[in-house]
């Protein structure tokens, strides 16, 4: 037998405004005994509060959407699991969308969490190169009726977030490989229209700059693993006499794209790193377990989530931007093998 509302005002001996009031959160709430007389009806008769019913009397549903671009990318669940944390003990619950990298995708979540009524929504991932107006347009809109946006990675106008620098990260991990000898460097770029690959790609490049060197090759492709296997297979495949000169090291500008061209190269019967030095970028969670342990940038992946929902939380200006630095992690796959 389902338990309705009225059956508890019944119990309790309220009309159903009454214990609608109490039970869905309402401002207008009664007198403390009288509440205390739904609460245990409800109790005794096993009846739950409907959640819509209860964001109507709160006007909030008592969520926080989180937008991510893959969510099979370990570098956006680190970040979906430091938002969980973030928001751990405050009452409020995470709805997560995956876009796939799908600007219209991405759109559709934005106004569906903005019809939810939720009380803010996180925005992990790079933006693109072409700009976002639509979406900016939406975020204004949401934040005029009272909700907050938080972005990871780049920030748009007027909102919270965490900026990270992936330019000076990537040109300090060039400057620390050129240190320990490597001259032979190419670029597994992936989407040139992010970004996030745009300003990694440009770093990498101004670190080669310093050193008086020029890429062998610039590979653009999709910023997934099997983007990273796919492009560099083509340039294994094409390129048989460059690696036979020597050892070369490919600055991946992902840690998944680097994993994808790790089993490219064991696919063709070549060693990392004696043959292939191999570096990404964001230190995803396998990376120090692989053999060889993989070279990249570290980002503090669960910390930037676990800081976006406690920037969500607070009261903090509304331009407030945090700039994130990476810290090159030097491993197995980029020893120097001359």
């Amino acid at each position: 037998m389902v338990v309705r509302l009225a059956d508890v005002a019944r119990e309790a001996g309220v009309s159903p405004a009454t214990a609608s009031r109490v039970l869905n959160g309402s401002s207008r709430s009664p007198a403390e005994a009288i509440a205390e007389k739904v609460r245990g009806a409800a109790e005794r008769l096993g009846y739950f509060p409907n959640a819509q019913a209860q964001a109507l009397a709160r006007s909030s549903a008592g969520l926080v959407g989180l937008i991510v671009h893959d969510i099979a990318d370990p570098y956006f669940s680190s970040i979906a699991h430091g938002v969980q944390h973030g928001l751990h003990g405050s009452g409020l619950r995470v709805m997560l969308s995956s876009t796939d990298r799908d600007g219209e995708t991405e759109m559709e979540a934005v106004r569906a969490f903005m019809s939810y009524r939720t009380e803010g929504i996180v925005l992990a991932g790079s933006r693109t190169v072409d700009g976002d107006e639509p979406l900016i347009a939406a975020v204004e809109t949401y934040r005029k009726n009272g909700g907050k946006v938080i972005m990871i990675g780049q920030p748009l106008p007027g909102t919270l977030g965490l900026s990270v620098d992936n330019r000076g990260s990537a040109t300090e991990l060039v400057r620390q490989l050129v240190e320990l000898g490597h001259r032979r460097f190419v670029i597994l770029a992936g989407d040139m229209n992010l970004v996030t690959v745009k300003d990694r790609h440009a770093g990498f490049i101004e670190g080669l700059d310093e050193a008086g060197l020029s890429a062998l090759a610039v590979l653009p492709g999709v910023f997934t693993r099997d983007g990273g296997l796919e492009v560099m297979t083509e340039y294994l495949d094409a390129s048989g006499a460059e690696i036979a000169q020597g050892q070369i090291c490919v600055l991946a500008a992902n840690d998944v794209m680097a994993l994808g061209a790790l089993t490219a190269v064991r696919r063709a019967g070549l060693r990392v790193p004696q043959d292939v030095a191999l570096a990404g970028f964001d230190d995803i969670a396998t990376l120090e377990d692989m053999i060889p342990s993989i070279t990249t940038v570290q980002l503090p992946l669960d910390s930037m989530g676990e800081q976006a929902a406690l920037m969500l939380l607070g009261a903090e200006d509304a331009a407030s931007v945090r700039v994130i630095d990476g810290t090159p992690i030097l491993r197995e796959s980029t020893t120097f093998c001359p």
